[in-house]
């Protein structure tokens, strides 16, 4: 399988609702069906660093280094995963992706039917050493915070790293959160579209003084941006890692 974007994803704030699976039906992607964890229905607001992007192996000037912010929630394909041992895959399903770059959103939805949006970010990192320095690893007491534009005002996603960084126990809620590895995608012909994002498992932070702001039902309508206005029930900072997201493919 070919491989399509290559790039580095840095300090992923992850924030994580549990929220009624009835809000999800209508965009479960066709083949599919929702990834529960304890019984529950999960989805995340995602901001992270997108760094020395590469599309097709080529730097796009002014397209390397950006924020991305991103609601999605987790879905399972019933077919083998060879490559993790594993009789299904995991994956997600996204509702939004906000980039600062109006070409690589355009990309995302030319190639993949990703729902991407190009609004204004910016992203603001503070450590206790006051060095800025987005690919220095984080460390206890350091922030981490992404702006979004909505409309005339702005939104944030931050969080505090509260413990050094480490694997994620097998079977538990922050392995549950990073330890999905297929993208699925709802067509217009009601078929659906598969990728694969390659990457080795993430150590991550646990995290404090998490938080969500700004208008949220303009962003993601008035169910999920109510169900997102409230502490999040979660909350991890992924370290992140190099990415390959291979060519997709489709079925029916």
């Amino acid at each position: 399988m070919s491989t399509f974007l290559t790039a580095r994803w840095r300090h992923l704030v992850m924030l994580n609702y549990a929220v009624d699976p009835a809000l999800l039906r209508a965009r479960i992607p066709h083949g599919t069906v929702l990834d529960l964890h304890d019984d529950r229905c999960w989805v995340s607001v995602v901001g992270f660093l997108f760094l020395d992007t590469r599309v097709m192996g080529v730097p796009v000037p002014g397209h390397r280094d950006f924020e991305e912010l991103n609601l999605r929630f987790y879905v399972r394909r019933d077919v083998p995963d060879p490559a993790r041992g594993v009789e299904f895959r995991r994956g997600v399903a996204f509702v939004k992706e906000l980039v600062p770059r109006w070409a690589i959103a355009t990309i995302a939805r030319l190639v993949y039917n990703e729902p991407y949006e190009a609004v204004s970010m910016r992203h603001t990192i503070l450590r206790a050493d006051g060095v800025p320095d987005d690919e220095a690893a984080l460390s206890v007491g350091d922030s981490v915070s992404y702006g979004f534009q909505i409309g005339k005002g702005w939104g944030e996603v931050r969080g505090t790293v509260a413990s050094e960084a480490g694997p994620p126990v097998p079977g538990s809620h922050a392995h549950f959160i990073t330890e999905h590895y297929w993208g699925y995608t709802a067509c217009p012909d009601a078929a659906t579209a598969e990728y694969e994002v390659v990457h080795p498992e993430w150590t991550v932070h646990q995290v404090k003084d998490a938080a969500l702001t700004g208008d949220l039902e303009a962003l993601y309508g008035p169910d999920l941006g109510r169900s997102l206005s409230r502490p999040p029930d979660s909350a991890l900072i992924a370290v992140g890692s190099e990415i390959a997201v291979h060519r997709g493919s489709r079925f029916a």
